[in-house]
């Protein structure tokens, strides 16, 4: 009967066994291990452990020392220094033992109580170190970076990697030792209150212990001071002019701080002194240093005088006031955003450009001028390479490769899949999982095209076709940019028709990445953590099948370094042994002192920042998945902390293998950033940046944004040799004349192959017009014969659009190119039908660049008018 009675109770703790069990499992161990054989499957077990280690080992560490704190004053509080029995019953035997048996009561029950509530309190305490653990892996493996701050003058590495936690520790130690002096003065109430006959004095080391605490209080109130100095380097009360404390800021605010501070010391002494001593000069001392203290609060929160200040001093004397800290604030920003070290070149402008055409007009100058738009050719490439529903193109790139001779600009996107396209039946999970698992190959056109013609395809179609001779040995694209959900393979399926590395034979997969999953476990497992159970019954998964998952490349690299940030145009990179993806990623911080902050959208959203460096190059095989960091900035302080942190994840530059390291480019992402600061930070004299009267702006066409674009070009530079750039032309602030045109290259003067990002702004003077896009592009609807040529275009089922205008430097003039396209209306395929050039206010249209400056020489160097009356016709 009794056992019946007990079974109820047997039944309801297995339930719950199963229940604390199944949670376990499905929360904690079934991601660990995923996790696990994840990161070992990239040849990164060691990192894996090594982030858990570290944030085990720091979010423990901290809660165990917060609970050894809070457990510590507790006891001392409970066991030793709160009875303060009267001494007449002391002596009385009956009494003395009566009051210690309660008093050792009182003693045991307390360390019963305390250790669960030191336990809950250390881990509310510790929480935020949970969620802030990178910011001491940053901490604790930083150095310094060489650069000091102007103002207070400590490095800034300081800012970045060490002020985050200072904050951190001094606000959880403030509400600690808060909390315990509230919690003993408690205790101690209690022991005195309940405990009978206590005397009516606190004893001596009750006093001594809450002295103590109240010393710790103040102690982390005075270090929540010092460190609020910091925050005046962040100010930005004073722009649009600046960035970054000012002259009331830190003449009149930053010594106010340092009163209060030095007067909430000496009241706190003074204060501490007549607790034990209750001298009346002690007591005096601290009403006077608390006065003190209150006044210089006061002073901080009263406008009056900073308006006065303002009104009649700053006002008034706007640059002389301001001009140390202008300066504060332009020498900060141009460091922060890299760009302390542009090369400006004054570019002469020559009014006849007749000497600059001679010189141009030859074939090489005109081989790599892109006259196809990524966003034209995306449509293109989907209606004509697509081939079958499945395939998609997610965006063009471009590139250089050496073909025919020479280095040559091509522009490249990867043939990845996507069943969206097939019918809703054929999305199922055998298709969409098994089956569907990859793309296959690429296509590459090169940049320079004539129009009229089809066009021209440097490796095209399923069979991988080449006329300039790229091959590849794994064309198969198992990871890339489209949204890949998991795949499993090798399988048994019969897989018909979909292109492998061999299509005759549909060579399984034998890639070194995936995840084994021809266990029952394993299987079971996933199962669990995909909430799939179709993973467990498929009888088409074998021994040698592997599980490919995270096959997104911005989501693969997030997960394994959610620290850097990555910019949104990852870029495919073809070699004879198989497809691979480079990915730059950045290192970002708002801690900076006295720079100027900006928001930017980046694959991980929108980011606040004033800090920023191209640090990574991440390099993903786009064939197995592998995963490769190599650091392109060492002088950077964040990703040096990161690499002392995690050595075996980052290497140097110089180990990328040859055929990628020829590949890698300065970003576009980082370049138009770097612009958009730099549009306003090139004054970089305070008196200039007080006036605004050089700000820049991006230059515009037909009210749109002209973006970075990259050039494959011979500058005169490179002994002959072209160069990889990225180009922005740039006009003055509500104006379309052209102001600057800037270069971002990979390589300096030396032209070592070297990676050694640069930047190079030719200035032009401001005594010459030097026409901007908005200005080209009116002088091309000013053109009667091209105005009436577009007319008759946009008739009869097309339209016209223009594509972006492409601005080159030549010797002493510049030289303006745009592509004409008509799109059908019934299709999606643009057609390149005609390229306009101008140099010097003349404007030709023509089929080819090379056939419209033959033009341009007609018209400036033979003066030849009949061809003139035919410059805007339709060749």
């Amino acid at each position: 009967m009794r056992n019946w009675k007990a079974l109820p109770a047997l039944i309801g703790a297995a339930l719950l066994v199963l229940f604390v069990g199944y949670i376990a499992l499905y929360f904690v161990f079934i991601d660990l291990f995923v996790d696990l054989w994840w990161f070992r499957s990239l040849q990164l077990g060691n990192y894996f452990w090594l982030r858990l280690l570290y944030r085990f080992f720091f979010s423990g560490g901290v809660t165990i020392a917060f609970f050894c704190i809070f457990f510590l004053h507790f006891w001392i509080a409970s066991r030793y220094l709160g009875i303060n029995t009267a001494e007449e019953l002391i002596l009385d035997t009956v009494k003395r033992k009566r009051i210690q048996k309660i008093s050792e009561a009182f003693k045991n029950g307390s360390v019963k109580l305390f250790t669960p509530v030191s336990l809950i309190l250390a881990i509310v305490i510790a929480i935020p170190f949970y969620n802030q653990w990178e910011t001491a892996i940053l901490y604790f493996f930083g150095r310094s970076s060489g650069v000091v701050d102007p103002v207070y003058g400590n490095d800034v590495s300081f800012y970045m990697l060490t002020l985050p936690l200072f904050q951190l520790i001094q606000k959880e130690l403030l509400t600690t030792a808060g909390l315990l002096f509230l919690l003993v003065f408690f205790l101690y109430w209690a022991e005195h209150t309940f405990l009978p006959s206590q005397r009516q004095e606190y004893s001596r080391g009750a006093k001594i212990h809450l002295t103590i605490l109240t010393g710790f209080v103040l102690l982390f109130v005075v270090w929540g001071f010092l460190l609020d100095r910091y925050s005046l380097l962040h100010i930005d009360s004073h722009e649009p002019v600046f960035f970054g404390p000012g002259f009331v800021d830190l003449r009149y605010h930053l010594p106010l701080i340092w009163v209060g501070i030095v007067t909430f010391v000496g009241a706190s002494i003074f204060g501490i002194g007549y607790i034990f001593n209750r001298s009346k000069s002690s007591a005096k001392l601290t009403v006077v240093f608390f006065a003190v203290f209150l006044l210089s609060i006061g002073l901080r929160e009263l406008r009056l005088i900073p308006e006065l200040l303002d009104k009649f001093y700053v006002g008034p004397n706007p640059v002389k006031s301001q001009k140390q800290f202008m300066q504060y604030n332009i020498e900060a920003t141009l460091d922060a955003y890299d760009l302390n070290k542009i090369h400006v070149v004054d570019y002469p402008i020559t009014l006849d450009p007749v000497q600059d055409i001679k010189t141009w007009g030859n074939e090489k100058h005109f081989e790599n001028i892109p006259v196809w738009d990524r966003e034209f050719l995306d449509d293109s490439f989907h209606q004509l390479q697509g081939i079958r529903p499945y395939y998609t193109f997610p965006g063009v790139d471009e590139d250089r490769y050496f073909i025919n001779g020479h280095l040559q600009q091509v522009n490249i996107s990867g043939r990845e899949v996507n069943i969206a396209q097939l019918p809703f039946e054929a999305r199922n999970w055998e298709n969409t999982h098994l089956r569907y698992t990859h793309g296959y190959g690429a296509v590459v056109t090169p940049a320079a095209q004539d129009a009229g013609k089809p066009l021209v395809w440097y490796l095209r179609d399923l069979n991988l076709y080449s006329s300039v001779g790229f091959s590849i040995a794994q064309p198969d694209i198992y990871y890339g940019t489209e949204n890949y959900g998991y795949a499993i393979t090798p399988n048994k399926l019969n897989v018909v028709g979909i292109s492998t590395s061999d299509p005759s034979e549909g060579t399984p997969y034998n890639g070194e990445g995936g995840i084994d999953i021809g266990s029952i476990f394993r299987k079971a497992l996933f199962a669990f953590y995909f909430k799939d159970e179709k993973i467990f019954f498929s009888t088409n998964i074998s021994r040698d099948s592997k599980l490919l998952m995270r096959r997104n490349i911005v989501e693969r690299i997030n997960y394994l370094t959610p620290f850097l940030h990555l910019d949104k145009d990852a870029y495919l990179v073809l070699t004879k042994d198989r497809f691979y993806w480079i990915q730059d990623a950045y290192s970002l911080s708002n801690e900076y002192p006295v720079s100027h902050s900006t928001n930017e959208n980046f694959q991980n959203g929108l980011t606040q920042f004033n800090y920023i460096r191209n640090s990574v190059k991440v390099v993903v095989d786009a064939f197995s998945g592998s995963v490769q960091y190599y650091i392109s900035d060492p002088s950077d302080p964040l990703i040096q902390a990161y690499a002392r942190a995690y050595p075996s994840v980052f290497k140097k530059l110089e180990e990328m293998p040859e055929e990628l390291y020829k590949h890698i480019r300065y970003p576009r992402d980082m370049y138009y950033l770097q612009m958009k600061v730099y549009a306003k930070y090139h004054q970089n004299k305070p008196e200039l940046f007080y006036e605004q009267a050089e700000t820049w702006q991006f230059a515009n066409e037909g009210k749109k944004e002209i973006k970075p674009y990259y050039m494959t070009i011979d500058f005169g530079t490179c002994n002959e040799r072209e160069e990889f750039v990225l180009i922005n032309p740039m006009t003055p602030i509500n104006r379309d004349n052209l102001s600057m045109l800037g270069l971002a290259r990979v390589e300096d003067d030396s032209c070592s192959n070297k990676y050694n990002p640069n930047i190079t702004v030719y200035k032009f003077r401001k005594d010459v017009q030097v026409n901007g896009p908005a200005q080209i592009d009116a002088l091309i609807d000013q053109d009667p014969r091209i105005s009436e040529q577009f007319t008759l275009w946009d008739q009869g089922g097309s339209r016209v659009l223009r594509g972006r205008m492409i601005v080159l430097p030549m010797i002493g003039s510049m030289l303006y190119v745009q592509p004409i396209y008509l799109v059908s209306t019934t299709t999606r395929i643009p057609e390149l039908t005609r390229v306009i050039v101008s140099i010097g206010n003349r404007v030709v249209m023509d089929t080819s660049i090379r056939e419209s400056f033959k033009h341009l020489q007609d018209l400036f160097i033979q003066g030849n008018t009949a061809t003139n009356e035919s410059a805007g016709t339709d060749h």
